[in-house]
């Protein structure tokens, strides 16, 4: 466990303890571990060369000492000088690391001893090898229920003729112990060893790469849960720094991915209501043309018999009556000629016409339906502009505009034309109230009116917006900023054409 650290991922922040990672403990399983085993390997092979190479040491000072004390011991044994012998066998036992030393004749009986040592060695094959090879001998024996380390060495006066023995004995012990202490200390070095390895492994691999791989696990669960704002912070090892670029580059494309979803399913959304409106303005067309021919006849029948009445009438009060069915007779005919204009198949032959002739012809149309002369008409253009229309559903979307202009205007109505480097645009603006905020959004749908009862049929700004689409045009309704409505009619620039007249009057 290391609970030892802080990383802010975005704008969380968040404190690890957590357990060795996968990689932490594959880590210990491939590296570590058998880094430690041979490493303790190369401990024990070592520590027996070592012991053997003690042994050695241990069994080398014994013949040093032997030595050095064989030449004083041979001479004192030859002048019959036991004090002497006496005195140098204890000078050598108060060394402290010898167990007992004993000097012995060449029949193997003791002639001086001091500590532990062995009376008789007449039956011992190790001093009788030794007295007759003058080689020294040694070996591990018993000696008065000890086990000890024995080194015999023969000992020769100045002609080179073997006098005697000499018997140094160590305890066993002594190289059990030395061999303990080196093992104790190389076995506790390995376990420090270890420890720092693993201690090094842990925290070395949490600072060095651990943290950064949590830190990318911590953004990778945020995504997960459907945060696609987070972004990694390029930091750490080059390789870590690669992957999280390659996280922040998936990121971006995934949002890319989702926000082009987005607007597919919006356009989808948006072209679905497209055709359902277009197929509800199909279905509203099929009725209307069918109502527009139903209603046709019988209105012509009516308007023509009152008529007739008329002038067979010499009453007041019929003439005012009749007139006042001719009256409701003729706004039936105009709501039939409209619903005949809606339910009209698109453009299918088109004529070059000047843009002023349609002006002028619309409002020929117009003003025989004005009933307030008193509305001023200022046009704004003296351009040969020519356009190829179908001329007579052009002629009708201006009328219909005209017409609102000339019931919403209080004194003036106005006419302007403008060029734009993709299209121009024919601008027909009153005086008026203007338009509110839901009329703006419903202008254009079928059969919906601000004005009173009576006034009008619902149907005019849909077949002006209808003419402009068939003509790849735009019909646009805004409110003035000095007050009263403006409509735009927009024609693209392919169904204009510049130059002289050649219309279709």
């Amino acid at each position: 466990m290391y609970p030892f650290d802080t990383h802010k991922g975005g704008n969380v922040t968040k404190r690890y303890t957590l357990p060795l990672s996968s990689i932490q403990r594959r880590l210990l399983l491939y590296v570590v571990i058998p880094m430690l085993l041979i490493s303790g390997a190369a401990i024990t092979f070592g520590l027996n060369i070592a012991g053997q190479q003690e042994e050695e040491r241990l069994k080398t000072d014994l013949k040093l000492i032997g030595r050095a004390i064989s030449l004083p011991i041979s001479d004192a044994l030859l002048n019959n000088d036991l004090a002497t012998v006496q005195a140098n066998l204890d000078s050598v036992f108060n060394i402290g690391r010898v167990y007992g030393a004993s000097v012995y004749d060449v029949n193997g009986q003791q002639v001086a001893e001091a500590g532990v040592t062995e009376t008789d060695l007449s039956d011992s094959w190790l001093a009788r090898q030794t007295v007759q090879t003058g080689v020294s001998q040694d070996d591990y024996r018993q000696v008065e229920g000890r086990e000890v380390f024995s080194q015999f060495l023969p000992i020769v006066d100045r002609g080179g003729r073997i006098i005697g023995l000499l018997q140094i004995n160590r305890r066993a012990s002594d190289f059990d112990e030395r061999f303990e202490q080196l093992s104790q200390v190389a076995w506790i070095s390995w376990f420090i060893f270890a420890v720092v390895t693993i201690a090094v492994l842990v925290f070395g691999h949490y600072r060095g790469v651990g943290r950064h791989v949590l830190y990318l696990r911590n953004i990778m669960q945020q995504v997960a849960e459907g945060r696609r704002d987070v972004r990694v912070d390029t930091h750490g090892p080059s390789e870590i720094v690669a992957i999280s670029q390659g996280l922040n580059e998936m990121l971006e494309a995934v949002t890319r991915a989702e926000q082009e979803i987005r607007d597919r399913r919006q356009e989808e959304q948006r072209l679905n209501e497209a055709l359902r409106e277009q197929e509800k303005m199909a279905a509203i067309g099929s009725v209307s043309s069918g109502v527009a021919h139903e209603l046709g006849a019988p209105l012509t029948v009516i308007d023509n018999r009152a008529k007739k009445l008329l002038r067979h009438t010499d009453s007041e009060d019929d003439r005012r009556q009749l007139q006042a069915i001719r009256g409701q007779v003729h706004r039936l005919t105009r709501l039939v000629n409209q619903l005949l204009a809606f339910s009209r198949t698109p453009v299918s032959e088109r004529q070059q016409v000047a843009i002023k002739v349609l002006i002028e012809r619309a409002y020929t149309s117009v003003g025989f339906e004005l009933e307030n002369d008193d509305i001023q008409r200022v046009v704004e253009y003296q351009g040969d502009d020519v356009c190829t229309v179908d001329v007579s559903r052009m002629e009708l979307a201006l009328v219909n505009v005209l017409r609102n202009a000339y019931q919403a205007a209080k004194s003036e109505v106005r006419i302007a034309v403008s060029q734009t480097p993709s299209s121009t645009e024919i601008m027909i603006m009153d005086d008026g109230d203007g338009l509110t905020q839901r009329a703006q959004a419903h202008a254009t749908s079928p059969f919906y009116s601000s004005k009173t009862t009576g006034e009008g049929t619902g149907l005019g700004l849909t077949i002006v917006q209808h003419i402009m689409s068939d003509h790849e045009g735009e019909l646009k309704l805004e409110n003035r900023p000095e007050g009263g409505c403006c409509v735009i009619l927009s024609l693209p620039q392919k169904v204009l054409k510049t130059g002289g007249s050649n219309d279709s009057e």
